[in-house]
């Protein structure tokens, strides 16, 4: 990303974040640092979705470097704070992953989600950034049980200039079977694979969803090389459950966060890098808007010093 595209990004980060990143810095307004401003950032760390998890532990940790460091001002401890923060976020980082790319042709990616996260909306979004990076893409749609999806998948095609395979009241294993059929014969570098939205709850749909994994893996050795899980980022805690249940069924391998578009706490990223301690399924993108451009690779240092407000 060029400078003025990134300041541009950021720019709309920040101002996505807004509610919150107010929230957290009324903390920070030449209060002394005592407990009771403590328990104040507690407060607005659990507000902004964080979560009691790494809420303890990121006060916990701040409070310890800010007593060793000697920090009485609460710009230090911001910064402290902001410190503390992007070392939570980073193993969630996954620079790098475009060029895993070009490992095994075609790149398989499965995405799932349960209905109203922005799947199909992202899919389309994210056909359109590999292709601003050079590769050639293929989007099958596995959503067999909604028309609605199957046509929404084929604008975003249209529009990205990318070939969907659909087949009308098909099985969506057989449909996503033969579009990585497709994806080897007219040498696309990525296939980009719908599923049907579902609730963890709904145990049918789950199975359903291994039994396209397992079609995927039949058909092309060592795919899907990535299991992306869309999660809503308006939804809070619940979108923990969401990826336990999905993580559980399919093995999630990355996630990618959208709706962080004013409404959105934000929070829940640090919340969903504190699951599995010291291994946390990596959150590949982050969505802030409507446009095209309005997903890009989730980077912790921006992210952090975006919700928490240090210049």
């Amino acid at each position: 990303m060029s400078a003025p595209q990134k300041t541009s990004w950021l720019g709309r980060l920040r101002s996505t974040l807004t509610r919150t990143r107010e929230q957290i810095a009324a903390v920070f307004s030449g209060k002394q640092i005592d407990e009771n401003w403590y328990e104040e950032l507690e407060t607005a760390l659990i507000a902004a979705d964080v979560g009691m998890a790494a809420t303890s532990a990121l006060i916990e940790r701040v409070r310890s470097d800010a007593r060793k460091a000697g920090a009485r001002d609460v710009e230090a401890v911001r910064e402290i704070l902001l410190a503390n923060l992007t070392t939570l976020l980073q193993p969630c980082e996954r620079r790098s992953w475009i060029e895993r790319l070009d490992a095994d042709k075609p790149f398989v990616v499965m995405i799932a989600g349960v209905n109203g996260a922005g799947k199909t909306t992202t899919i389309g979004k994210l056909a359109h950034w590999l292709a601003d990076h050079g590769k050639t893409v293929l989007l099958a749609a596995g959503d067999t049980f909604r028309a609605a999806a199957r046509e929404q998948l084929a604008v975003w095609g249209e529009r990205n200039g990318v070939e969907v395979i659909s087949h009308t009241g098909s099985d969506p294993a057989a449909v996503v079977f033969d579009a990585v059929s497709a994806a080897r014969a007219r040498d696309r570098d990525v296939l980009l694979a719908d599923t049907a939205g579902r609730l963890p709850t709904q145990t049918h749909l789950m199975e359903e969803l291994k039994r396209i994994k397992r079609a995927i893996a039949k058909s092309h050795e060592g795919a899907p090389h990535e299991v992306l899980l869309v999660v809503d980022g308006t939804n809070g805690q619940n979108a923990l459950a969401q990826v336990r249940a999905f993580d559980a069924a399919v093995g999630v391998t990355g996630l990618i966060v959208t709706k962080l578009d004013g409404t959105a706490k934000g929070g829940i990223i640090a919340a969903l890098a504190s699951e599995r301690a010291g291994n946390p399924i990596p959150i590949f993108f982050i969505g802030v808007g409507e446009s095209l451009d309005d997903l890009q690779p989730f980077v912790a240092a921006d992210f952090a010093r975006a919700l928490v407000g240090a210049a």
